[in-house]
């Protein structure tokens, strides 16, 4: 089990900025997700991984490839109270699920 975050490096975001949407996305997912797969997860260490993209679309198009997988997913929408406007495309979080399903969708995406 794993979960991916993936985020926009176009956006050119503060590491704080970048750390919270972060969080936000790694949660966000989590709650799409079964009981049953977030116990597993969290049994299994709570496995992590955040990678990039240099665009919107590209991220966009990974949250489809995720949905039409039936896999756990969320869009992060940021607040506009800091960095950027309000209701800028910031990350995606995908899982927990299986880690073999995740890597259909992120499997070749780099490392932040």
């Amino acid at each position: 089990m794993k979960q991916c975050i993936v985020v926009c490096e176009d956006l050119g975001l503060s590491k704080g900025k970048l750390a919270v949407q972060v969080a936000h996305a790694s949660l966000m997912s989590y709650e799409c997700a079964s009981e049953d797969v977030r116990e597993q997860w969290k049994q299994q260490g709570q496995k992590k991984v955040v990678l990039k993209v240099e665009t919107l679309d590209e991220l966009l198009r990974l949250a489809e490839d995720a949905r039409r997988l039936g896999l756990p997913h969320a869009i992060v929408r940021d607040a506009g109270l800091t960095e950027i406007p309000e209701g800028t495309i910031t990350a995606l979080g995908i899982g927990p699920a299986p880690e073999d399903e995740i890597d259909k969708v992120t499997g070749k995406l780099k490392l932040l």
